[in-house]
């Protein structure tokens, strides 16, 4: 089992390449997991527990706000990129970016911030890179919501050191156009399926997305074909094809606003919701919010993704996303992070957090 010593806790830069290098692949953080545990079980400031391959750990201090720090631990699969490696000030590998950095973050100021001004409660969590019902925080707020609770949630997800705030929604949606077969050489005596896509694909191309403003934040919506299946073999004329579509919608629309927008666009077609996940909205008013905004000293954006911090939302917890690394490298064969982003990251966090008075 990888060992995260008490020399490379104190180093946000060597905990994250420490992180980086151990193999963590969606459905395989046994290990990344024991690592965490074994760095926090000793610590006496920490109430520690562990529930399959989440792990969580709390102050409970009796101060007036909790402040909860959250991160998961996978990666997408390998390419060529682990271990990690130093170039310069840039560190390369999976998961630098997309969010080792900004997991190894919040396991450094849970092991070094011993006396903060707000509680404290901090999140290690598994899958988040596949399907939802695998989502280890998933599965934690459905069974037990109580290690969720806070004032505030920082969910350190990739953002280049700025705050981006909310998250859009996402939602999948098959297309489905029907035909009759025939044989190809006498394609008149049939319908092709594949040919009435052409609709699909037309009103596609024709859609204008919305653009929406919400507290400062700038949402753009996207309605975009991800998959076209169709055909039956070569000398047949196919009597189905389903288009599938990708709703990104802006945080002021629900899930039941978000369907009906879906199906008003391709009225008339058939049309069956195959995945959503609700957005979340800023949640820029809550004092905590704004109080990390003066500490991070530059104004938020809108995240033009879905994250977790929906799940807190659902909570009715505001939360943001900041982290060091670039979203735009996430899931790359050449994904990386800049090092001294790793210590500006490090630093605004910790004086946010260890501030006596505002900041």
């Amino acid at each position: 089992m990888a060992v995260l010593d008490e020399k490379t806790l104190a180093d946000p830069v060597a905990l994250t390449r420490a992180l980086v290098d151990i193999e963590s692949v969606s459905g395989d953080e046994d290990a990344i997991s024991d690592a965490i545990v074994e760095a926090l079980a000793g610590l006496g400031h920490l109430n520690v527990e562990r529930d399959g391959n989440v792990v969580f750990a709390s102050t409970n201090l009796g101060l007036p706000r909790r402040v909860m720090l959250a991160g998961h631990t996978d990666t997408v699969p390998l390419h060529d990129n682990f271990p990690s490696r130093t170039e310069g000030d840039i560190m390369w590998g999976c998961g630098t970016s997309d969010m080792k950095s900004g997991t190894a973050i919040a396991l450094h100021l849970a092991a070094t911030v011993t006396r903060p001004r707000h509680d404290l409660s901090f999140a290690f969590y598994d899958c988040e890179e596949i399907e939802a019902e695998r989502n280890g925080l998933n599965r934690i707020a459905a069974t037990r919501p109580e290690w969720l609770a806070a004032d505030f949630a920082l969910l350190l997800e990739p953002t280049y050191a700025a705050v981006e705030a909310g998250c859009q929604g996402t939602m999948r949606a098959d297309i489905r156009t029907s035909g009759v077969r025939a044989h190809a050489a006498r394609s008149w005596l049939g319908s092709n399926a594949i040919h009435a896509a052409a609709e699909v694909l037309n009103r596609l191309d024709r859609y204008e997305a919305r653009k929406v403003t919400i507290d400062g934040c700038d949402y753009h919506e996207g309605l975009n074909a991800m998959f076209i299946n169709g055909g039956v073999a070569g000398n047949v004329v196919p009597d189905e094809c389903v288009v599938q579509v990708n709703f990104r919608f802006a945080p002021d629309r629900d899930l039941a606003a978000a369907e009906a927008h879906v199906r008003a666009v391709f009225a008339g077609l058939d049309v069956t919701i195959v995945d959503s996940a609700p957005g979340a909205l800023p949640g820029l008013d809550a004092p905590a919010a704004k109080e990390f905004l003066a500490a991070v000293g530059r104004p938020a954006a809108a995240k033009l993704g879905w994250t977790d911090v929906a799940r807190f939302a659902a909570l009715g917890i505001p939360a943001v996303n900041y982290g060091p690394g670039d979203p735009n490298l996430a899931h790359k064969q050449d994904e990386r992070v800049e090092i001294p982003l790793i210590g500006e990251c490090a630093d605004v966090l910790r004086r946010y957090l260890t501030a006596e008075e505002g900041v």
